[in-house]
């Protein structure tokens, strides 16, 4: 078992390896072609929207909180008779919604800040730890594995030296940086449940706030819900052997890998927004409006509320469009209990296999 022996930040090592510095290159080139990418979108809402909730299913999945893709978008139009876990990975979105909305506004990422993402994500108002006990466990084994700071002041004090990290600006890469961070905040563990998916909204909170990305659309989760294995052995081995520098290639590889995944989804959204505007505008040209485009990709499911609010239709209007919308084979309507909803088949299918 490893005892709490944490240290506070900066770690005590050599960042500029040669295989940190290679592999910081290649992966801020892809993290920028990325940042790039995104502003083709013409309403970043589309896929702010489609892929936090992508990263907020991979992000609970890690901690077993299943949901499927099909209850997962129905919620953002019908919220009645969703599963626990679905209500869950929603406060996730919404918690890293509300992050990015606080980090835009301060230009800093402060621990009142997270105490605020974890409470929204947990729905409670516990905040940080105050009571002794709290270990880390193998999960096959039962094995105790880690003792995080046991006592009040001492996670207090450790969380106000890594608030200090976060944001000073100093020589070291933010993308070397967001990986001491990770680790540091998991290690400190300061909340009695919900640190693991609040330490991943930080890694994308933190990367905004660096002016690495412009919105948060880095689907980091899903590359650590492929390589789960090496992400708790890695952390651990932080703690144990000092291996600081496979923990951040690990990091650096997934932020890389991510990013050249997220490329490929987002110019496939675009190509699917492009295909929809010549067919809609070829089939139905008094119905065609940029602005009908990008309703029906703000998300999956759409219902004629989204139409009678965004376009200021009446609601029978409204309806016309989404039927012949469904005549022409653009949408398959769906009945939810006494509601019809309209799904964007081809949009559905491509979040779903997530590219």
């Amino acid at each position: 078992m490893s005892k709490t022996n944490l240290k506070k930040l900066p770690p005590a090592m050599d960042f500029e390896t040669k295989e940190i510095l290679k592999k910081s290159i290649s992966t801020s080139r892809a993290l920028a072609n990325l940042n790039g990418v995104a502003k083709t979108i013409p309403n970043e809402n589309i896929i702010i929207n489609t892929l936090i909730l992508q990263e907020a299913k991979d992000s609970s999945e890690i901690e077993n909180i299943i949901t499927t893709h099909d209850e997962l978008y129905i919620s953002t139009v019908d919220s009645s008779n969703i599963s626990q876990a679905t209500k869950e990975v929603n406060r996730y979105a919404k918690a890293l919604k509300e992050g990015f909305v606080l980090v835009q506004e301060h230009k800093l990422l402060l621990i009142k800040h997270i105490v605020t993402i974890q409470s929204i994500l947990e729905n409670n108002d516990a905040g940080i730890r105050k009571q002794a006990g709290t270990v880390l466990k193998n999960v096959a084994t039962g094995e105790v594995i880690f003792t995080p700071p046991q006592d009040e002041e001492t996670i207090k004090d450790l969380l106000a030296n890594l608030e200090e990290y976060i944001n000073t600006k100093d020589e070291i890469d933010p993308l070397i940086k967001m990986a001491v961070i990770h680790y540091q905040f998991e290690s400190i563990h300061p909340f009695y449940d919900g640190n693991g998916r609040t330490g991943r909204i930080l890694n994308i909170l933190y990367l905004v706030l660096s002016e690495l990305l412009d919105i948060p659309i880095l689907y980091l989760s899903r590359y650590i819900t492929q390589h789960k294995a090496d992400y708790y052995r890695l952390l651990q081995e932080v703690r144990t052997k000092n291996n600081w520098q496979e923990w951040i290639l690990y990091m650096l590889d997934g932020v890389e890998q991510t990013s050249l995944e997220t490329i490929e989804l987002i110019n496939g959204i675009a190509a699917l927004m492009e295909k929809a505007k010549v067919e809609i505008k070829e089939k139905l040209p008094k119905m065609y409006s940029k602005d009908l485009v990008e309703i029906l990709f703000m998300h999956p499911y759409t219902k004629i509320e989204f139409l009678i609010v965004s376009l200021g239709l009446h609601r029978d209007t409204a309806s016309k469009y989404l039927r012949e919308l469904e005549n022409i084979g653009f949408l398959e309507s769906i009945k939810i209990g006494r509601s019809k909803y309209f799904v964007n088949k081809a949009l559905f299918d491509m979040l779903k296999k997530g590219i």
